[in-house]
């Protein structure tokens, strides 16, 4: 029976030797271990793993073509509901989602859905892809920030003929696709590029170092350029820091800038010359994927690097797989330890980072067990690197710049389900609106709100 065969295990790059360099740690299914993961699926009839997507995608069906070796129909089917396959297949938290939802994860390994959904794009990528007729209705749509969330919803307002331009503040496209992610879990030429020109390919116009509130407003794109309906999906870009003393010193970074300068500014690359600060030892303060990543990233760039995180390793926000190739690729785990004080020398670089020990008490709010200090367990970690991954908030330049905007205490934009906010004509959806939060969660925020722009601008 299918469900009696394994899951078929995906090949990786050796530990020792990807720490190293930047090439993707993983190579992917090749076609005949494709179709074999394909062939596991049970093709339920009341498929969980659809309900558990966040943007619906049609799993069975998709995987159904795969294990009939009609790889072209599985990438139709799968470009229905996610303008980002290669991407989602790399990225997503398929065991939280989609993968953790598979019946076959009950007794046993549940289908690998997301190294499935990246065979298919990888696979696709080079294949003459099938073209629709678009019938425009000329009405314009303003699409705030080309991450995830803007990608998506400007995707699914093309295809319904919208004429929709992205207006991004940066000098690329992609938002944390192509500033936050590192280049080895996520290629930006051979993978990143080619889903933001498939967006392209739809009539989506790019624009590129526009900061909106600054450059031009969202009141001047709506009553002088004659956008009728304006999506925000700008993210959550503003970094959190612990306040503590020392963070000002030098060598102290929030993981946004590391990543950003080392992704989008190439620093990690000789012949850039954006160099970044590392040094031979660095802590990354947090334990979610942010802070992975931030480590990983030093770790290449020949560090030693300790991760602080003040509970213990079963509660690692991160991802499984992310916790696993750091712990194979020799990033040292720090657990149940508390950053106190950044430390310095005489020239105001960082020497030390003064932590604290940490015990775990009652389960806070998240339903997580409060850590505790332990008087008088401080210590020293020599370091010449502070790597702040805290999480982020978002930037209240839209906010500010925009009549009739309501946000929340935390900063975030304040949306009904829908993706409409306070000011009619506007939505927004993704980290804007939550938090920092997955690129699935924002793709699929992305979509409902272009479901509400379409019935808000047919109503008028």
């Amino acid at each position: 029976m299918a469900n009696r065969i394994p899951r078929v295990p995906v090949r990786e790059q050796d530990p020792k030797v990807r720490a190293t360099n930047f090439e993707e740690v993983c190579f992917g299914y090749n076609q005949e271990e494709a179709l074999l993961e394909a062939s596991r699926c049970l093709n339920c009839r009341n498929p969980r793993c659809v309900t558990a997507c966040p943007v619906g995608l049609q799993i069975p069906r998709f995987i159904a073509q795969v294990a009939a070796g009609d790889i072209a129909a599985a990438a139709a089917v799968i470009a229905e509901d996610s303008s980002l396959p290669a991407v989602c297949g790399r990225v997503c938290p398929q065991e939280t989602q989609c993968e953790g939802s598979c019946i076959l994860g009950v007794k046993g390994e549940p289908v690998a859905i997301g190294k499935l959904e990246r065979f298919v794009a990888d696979y696709s990528r080079d294949l003459e892809p099938a073209k629709k007729e678009i019938v425009t209705n000329g009405r314009k749509v303003a699409v705030i920030g080309s991450g995830p969330a803007g990608l998506a919803c400007a995707s699914d307002l093309a295809k319904w003929g919208y004429d929709v331009t992205i207006f991004e503040a940066l000098h690329k496209a992609g938002g944390v696709l192509e500033y936050g992610i590192p280049e080895f879990r996520l290629p930006k030429e051979r993978v990143l590029r080619h889903e933001i020109n498939a967006v392209r390919a739809l009539g989506v116009k790019i624009e590129t170092n526009v900061i909106v509130g600054r450059t031009i407003t969202i009141d001047e794109l709506m009553d002088r350029e004659g956008f009728e309906a304006v999506f925000i999906g700008t993210g959550a870009g503003l970094p959190k820091f612990m306040n503590i003393p020392g963070e000002n010193l030098c060598g102290v970074f929030s993981a946004n800038e590391f990543l950003t300068r080392n992704n989008l500014m190439k620093a990690w690359r000789e012949d850039y010359l954006t160099p970044i600060h590392a040094g031979a030892k660095v802590c990354v303060v947090g334990g979610g994927n942010v802070a992975m990543d931030a480590a990983r990233t030093a770790l290449r760039l020949g560090a030693e690097v300790h991760i602080v995180y003040r509970r213990t390793e079963a509660e690692l926000p991160a991802r499984r797989e992310e916790v696993h190739h750091a712990i194979q690729e020799g990033i040292i785990f720090d657990m149940l330890t508390n950053p106190v004080e950044v430390l310095g020398d005489e020239r105001g670089w960082v020497k030390a980072l003064k932590c604290i020990r940490m015990e775990l008490g009652e389960p806070d709010e998240s339903g997580r067990r409060s850590p505790i200090p332990i008087p008088g367990s401080e210590f020293e970690i020599p370091t010449e690197t502070v790597i702040m991954a805290l999480g982020t908030s978002p930037n209240p330049l839209i906010s500010k710049t925009t009549k009739g905007l309501d946000i929340t205490r935390r900063g975030c934009l304040v949306a009904d389900e829908q993706g409409a906010t306070t000011r009619p004509g506007v939505f927004a959806g993704g980290d804007a609106v939550t938090g920092a939060a997955t690129v699935i969660l924002a793709m699929g925020a992305g979509r409902t709100a272009a479901k509400a722009i379409d019935a808000y601008l047919k109503a008028k």
